[in-house]
């Protein structure tokens, strides 16, 4: 089954995976710290809009002096980071943020997903053409662009960010091209990518 782009978040964990159809040709690159999505050395030009962006962020909450770590498919996962730092709640940073940019305006209005994580707390989110979600979860939660664009849990046996990573990537869901994971522990953060190779 093609679910397009998905997330999964849970209490300490977070993870994103490109699947695609349209530009398979693209990696997950760490620049310093922020985990992007950019095409591949060989992969074709395009001036799509929705194929790079920032895929994971982790900033800091300034109430708490705690990690906190945003995954997303797209542009609104800088937003969220922001409003974060400036001390919104997760769950109103998720909302507002989804709100403000709306589903992505391609041929197939696919929805924005994205999850804020913290070592005790999640938060998941999606805005499609029909509606906006927004919800704290207890464990390991699924959303994905197209067929499952409601949060449902998922079974994730991974625990670190490097498996969650791989999990992803290895999950059964057609066009698999990248995966990024991240792990909460207390003020430790730790991230990993999975390109395949």
């Amino acid at each position: 089954m093609y679910v397009g782009r998905f997330i999964v978040v849970g209490p300490g964990i977070g993870a994103y995976r490109v699947s695609s159809r349209s530009f398979p040709n693209r990696q997950i690159t760490d620049r310093d710290g922020v985990l992007t999505v950019g095409p591949t050395a060989d992969a074709p030009e395009t001036d799509n809009p929705y194929v790079s962006y920032n895929c994971v962020r982790t900033v800091e909450n300034p109430a708490t002096d705690s990690g906190l770590a945003v995954v997303g498919n797209g542009s609104h996962v800088d937003p969220i980071a922001e409003k974060l730092e400036l001390g919104y709640p997760s769950r109103d940073a998720l909302a507002v943020s989804l709100l403000a940019l709306d589903y992505e305006k391609d041929d197939y209005n696919t929805p924005r997903i994205a999850g804020v994580v913290t070592a005790e707390e999640a938060y998941i989110g999606t805005v499609r053409d029909d509606a906006l979600i927004v919800t704290a979860v207890s464990e390991p939660t699924f959303v994905a662009t197209y067929e499952e664009n409601r949060p449902t849990a998922y079974d994730l046996e991974a625990q670190d960010a490097s498996g969650v990573a791989a999990e992803l990537y290895d999950a059964a869901y057609e066009h698999a091209v990248c995966a990024a994971g991240v792990s909460l522990d207390g003020e430790d953060v730790t991230y990993a990518i999975e390109n395949g190779d």
